[in-house]
């Protein structure tokens, strides 16, 4: 890689770093402040409606988005073409909503939902006003403005979640927060951004994108359903607290992957800049898939194991029927940055369509298994079992066609993640160990980060020296001439 692209990554990494680690620092925070005053029932009413504003979401950005970074010779006529098209589909697909509000009522059985819903779908409009300048800035690499307008749209929405939760507003503060936090955004990624919209649009532009698009909406549509089907399950046939120990197990576990996630999304744009030359590629996705593993990996089994004392700290003893939740979702997203990894890799090739088929074979497992749950009267956390099994499996998959995309062979793939897997193996040891000798909670959780965090240090410094020499240089922003990614 040159020099000039080099630096711009790690820059961009750096401030993609520092934008995640911020705000999900900030929403954790405010999190563990409402979750103090709220009850896990108003949880369960947001989790109910919420996957519909995901699914939403998806659809209004079709994957258009991810077609326009790609585009080499980008004019004013593709971003309105993507702008106007975003925007339309949102008017349509909140008008839908807003009739359909009764309905999603009636069919979780809590009239309370008809308000609560309309007035939280109001964000599908404003997320895509500022969808076209998010791509922009994004494709131009330029993290740091993404951390200015995230952290801002965090804090501000989170204080008037808060305010309202404090003043006994209950549900209607988490639906504040959310459609507060869109409202900040579409604000200022129009205030930074230099990008204006114009009367500019091009049927024939829209055309040419449906054939990659296609396929990502579809990839999209499956993830944000799945991952929300258990809501649904558990709404339709269990109390709403029940849905509120899910909701913020899985909301929690989410707080660390989606945090990887997002920083990681950097990856596919530096990928798609150079997505015909197949070795540059090959070894971007094997230099983060050898550091990433070193964090996530180790990061997600110590919370696996100390998943009470960590509760039971943060939120108090009413939510300790969540842990399991937690638990179960934390096991099914252990290798999901590793896997995203290989799919924004295969999408920046253009194979956008294995991408899906992938999804696709996943979602089919889960639907079997829930059929099979329900026919043999087996509870919800069986289910979740039968994710985790469909999650991995999609990382096992998505192994098999890299090897043929980029010619990245089984055992390099293994050895990428062993550093990984042997200092998670170390760490969730530890901290088990760690929870048989003391019973205090308080003390438990402690003990057991002082333990694993000194375990963790000595494997990287006695095992993995290339490991903490690139994480010193990207934390000071420098690039080593002699290396090559």
């Amino acid at each position: 890689m040159s020099d000039n692209l080099k630096k711009t990554m790690l820059g961009a990494l750096k401030w993609a770093t520092v934008d995640r680690v911020a705000q999900q620092g900030i929403q954790f925070v405010i999190g563990v402040i409402l979750a103090r005053l709220l009850d896990p029932k108003d949880y369960g009413l947001m989790g109910m409606i919420i996957i519909f504003a995901q699914i939403a979401y998806v659809m209004v950005e079709s994957g258009l988005g991810y077609a326009l970074v790609r585009t080499t010779d980008i004019t004013e006529t593709h971003k309105n073409t993507v702008f106007y098209s975003n925007c339309g589909i949102s008017v349509i697909l909140y008008a839908v909503l807003w009739f359909c509000a009764p309905a999603i009522a009636t069919f979780f059985n809590q009239p309370d939902l008809v308000w609560i819903a309309r007035v939280t779908f109001l964000a599908i409009l404003f997320n895509a006003l500022y969808l076209v300048p998010y791509n922009l800035i994004g494709r131009a690499l330029d993290y740091k403005t993404l951390t200015k307008i995230n952290l801002t749209s965090t804090i501000l929405s989170g204080i008037s979640g808060i305010l309202l939760a404090f003043y006994g507003l209950g549900v209607w503060a988490l639906v504040v927060q959310q459609t507060s936090y869109h409202f900040f955004r579409m604000i200022l990624f129009h205030f930074y951004s230099t990008w204006k919209p114009a009367m500019l649009f091009s049927f024939q532009i829209l055309k040419g994108y449906a054939g990659f698009s296609v396929n990502m909406l579809g990839t999209s549509l499956l993830t944000v359903l799945f991952n929300n089907i258990y809501t649904l399950l558990l709404g339709k046939f269990y109390a709403v607290k029940q849905v509120g120990y899910y909701t913020q197990g899985n909301k929690m576990s989410d707080t660390v992957n989606f945090t990887f996630l997002a920083i990681l999304s950097t990856v596919y744009n530096l990928m798609a800049q150079i997505h015909e030359q197949t070795e540059r590629v090959a070894n971007i996705l094997r230099t983060f898939t050898k550091n990433v593993s070193v964090i996530t990996l180790p990061l997600t089994l110590f919370l696996i194991v100390a998943a009470k004392p960590l509760f039971f700290l943060l939120f108090g003893e009413k939510w300790l029927d969540a842990v399991p939740y937690f638990q179960l979702m934390c096991a099914a997203n252990l290798f999901a940055p590793l896997y995203q990894l290989k799919v924004h890799a295969l999408n920046a090739r253009g194979r956008s369509r294995a991408t899906f088929l992938i999804e696709l074979v996943k979602r089919i497992i889960i639907v079997v298994s829930i059929v099979v749950c329900f026919w043999l009267d087996w509870n919800i956390k069986v289910m979740l079992l039968f994710y985790i099994a469909s999650c991995w499996l999609a990382y096992a998959l998505s192994a098999i066609i890299i090897k043929r995309e980029l010619t990245v062979y089984y055992r390099h793939q293994m050895l990428d993640i062993l550093h990984g897997v042997l200092a998670g193996a170390l760490v969730g040891a530890t901290a088990y160990i760690m929870s048989i000798c003391f019973d205090n909670l308080y003390i438990t959780f402690c003990v057991q980060s002082a333990a694993s965090i000194a375990i963790y240090s000595a494997y990287q410094m006695l095992f993995n020296h290339q490991f903490l020499h690139e994480t010193k240089n990207l934390i000071k922003g420098k690039v080593d001439e002699e290396e090559q990614i």
